[in-house]
């Protein structure tokens, strides 16, 4: 028996169902859109306002030579006095106080300027104008504005508090973190075209769910029921999708968590370095000072005997060119000490480059150490250098220190090894009284080497420092250029026990990262050291180029 047909709908009803299928999804999706709006809003206004209270509390609680600017701006102001026109303290005082503010914006913005790439977390600082009753003092960088020029912050801040008008600082900044503005805005697109696909998605299923509720009230009771089978089942997949989108999110957030913490931990690495570079340079510099201070007050009076002896009469030829031997010596020492000095003090990361021939410069620093070594260190010192110029570009002085230091360095392993032997003549057990001596004797005759050599490979240039000392273990192999590590300090090496101070090298490592180098170590225990120090060969151009601005200079 066939079913009655549904009673006919007016159009006024029909209508009416349609507003009301409609009304619910498209009110929770204007809430929906309203609250992700208000949210991205308020997050970007709560990042700039983050921002500008950094910039306040560094101009408030910036320090140089103790005093902070709003203590400056105070005492200049006492001294100017109610009226600017007529100023209560001399103009000459006011002019003073201002030219230490303006020192105090400089000593402010120079470290933003010098080192953009080293404080990450800091902004850049173009302007800052200090704004008084009576003049304006100013502090530009000099360095070009980005394009676009929204990229530029500009922040007024009254010093004296909100209230007080009489000093305001003006900041023109921008900063580190513009690349991550632009991935959040990127971010924020992809939100907003979630957000329109959610829309489009929730007016085609609000359109299709009237369209099965009018049916429903048309069809039979059989089908009324399969389409509400088929509503409940598309809301369940709706809230599905929802489900995953919302996990998708958290994912999210919880990665960029995790990247900020890398971050924040490589910043820390970074500042502990450039810490540590601070220290050696510093302790360089002391050590340095110290000692050239005392061998000048040793080297007067010799130079004085010397002076007289040369211009005292009855010497014979052969005493008055020994004493012109010494005279010369003495100036030698004055000159080596010299370079020494002025190479210890400079940073070693700022050279002066200039084209040199890595054999010549071998060469001139093994010269002055050759005899010393076999007469005194007991040290073979052999040179096996390339047959042909190998150019680089650098810094002589710097360079020069750092094959002293490696030499030294190969020295010191040299008598390490010796002591050991000796130690062990002397601990060995079942031996005579007379095999024990000739084990003594046969320790203090071995025979240290140290080996220089030079060679090209490919686009570098190699120098190897090879000895056949105590060599290292793996984990002294791994520290050994660490600032102040050392395993010589409580060692009767050739200096005595007030030698390694944990700085050669280190410095070593600090030319080499100035000079765009590297540094291979390999060594076993007992059974010596090879350093090997790869520098970039100097082309033709490249060479051309840092020899016309080194004239030009």
């Amino acid at each position: 028996m066939a079913a009655p047909p549904p009673p006919p709908l007016d159009a006024q009803r029909g209508s009416w169902h349609v507003l009301l299928g409609i009304a619910p999804p498209a009110l929770l999706l204007a809430l929906l859109i309203g609250a992700l709006a208000y949210a991205l809003y308020a997050r970007v206004e709560l990042s700039q306002e983050a921002e500008r209270d950094t910039l306040r509390e560094w101009l408030d609680e910036a320090r140089v030579h103790r005093r902070t600017l709003p203590e400056l701006v105070r005492d200049y102001l006492d001294l100017l006095g109610p009226d600017p026109a007529h100023p209560v303290s001399d103009p000459a005082v006011l002019r003073q106080r201002a030219e230490e503010l303006q020192a105090h914006l400089a000593a402010l913005g120079n470290p933003t300027k010098m080192l953009p790439e080293q404080l990450p977390l800091f902004p850049v600082i173009y302007e800052l104008r200090l704004d008084l009753p009576d003049r304006s003092v100013v502090w530009d960088s000099e360095l070009p504005r980005p394009r676009p020029a929204q990229q530029v912050g500009d922040l007024a801040y009254p010093l004296l508090g909100p209230n007080d008008s009489r000093a305001v600082v003006h900041v023109q900044y921008q900063l580190h973190a513009y690349n991550k503005r632009q991935e959040e805005a990127a971010a924020r697109q992809r939100v907003l075209r979630w957000l329109v696909g959610i829309a489009i998605a929730a007016v085609a299923l609000s359109t299709l769910w009237a369209w099965f509720y009018l049916r429903r009230e048309r069809e039979r009771e059989l089908r009324a029921l399969v389409s509400q089978h088929q509503i409940e089942h598309a809301e369940r997949l709706l809230l599905e999708n929802e489900l995953r989108h919302q996990d998708a999110e958290r994912k999210n957030q919880e990665m960029e968590r995790k990247l900020l913490e890398q971050k924040l931990a490589t910043q820390a690495v970074e500042q502990r370095a450039l810490e540590i570079k601070s220290q050696l340079f510093a302790s360089i510099g002391i050590m340095a000072g110290s000692y050239a201070h005392n061998i000048k007050n040793l080297l007067v009076r010799p130079n004085d005997l010397v002076r007289r002896c040369l211009e005292a009469d009855g010497l014979q030829p052969e005493q008055r060119r020994m004493m012109q031997e010494v005279n010369q010596t003495l100036q030698t020492v004055t000159e080596r000490l010299q370079l020494i000095l002025k190479t210890v003090r400079r940073d070693p990361t700022r050279s002066s480059p200039s084209r040199l021939d890595l054999n010549e410069l071998v060469r001139d620093v093994i010269q002055g150490w050759q005899e010393l070594a076999q007469q005194k260190w007991k040290v073979e010192l052999r040179l096996e250098l390339a047959p042909k110029p190998l150019w680089i570009l650098g810094d002589p002085s710097h360079l020069a220190q750092t094959i002293e230091n490696l030499l030294f360095n190969a020295r010191d392993a040299t008598f390490e090894m010796r002591n050991k032997l000796r130690e062990d003549a002397r601990q060995a057990a079942n031996l005579t009284e007379e095999q024990r001596k000739q084990g003594l004797i046969a320790a203090a005759g071995w025979q240290g080497r140290i080996v220089l050599r030079t060679r090209a490979a490919g686009p570098e240039v190699v120098l190897e420092v090879q000895d056949n000392g105590i060599g290292m273990t793996e984990e002294v192999r791994q520290r050994c250029t660490e600032t102040h590590f050392t395993t010589k300090r409580d060692s009767a090496l050739y200096q005595g026990h007030s030698t390694g101070m944990g700085l050669g090298l280190a410095f070593v490592q600090a030319v080499l990262d100035g000079h765009r180098g590297r540094m291979e170590i390999v060594s076993t225990p007992l059974q010596g050291a090879t350093f090997r120090i790869f520098l970039p060969a100097a082309g033709e151009v490249e060479t051309d180029s840092v020899t016309k601005a080194t004239a030009a200079r």
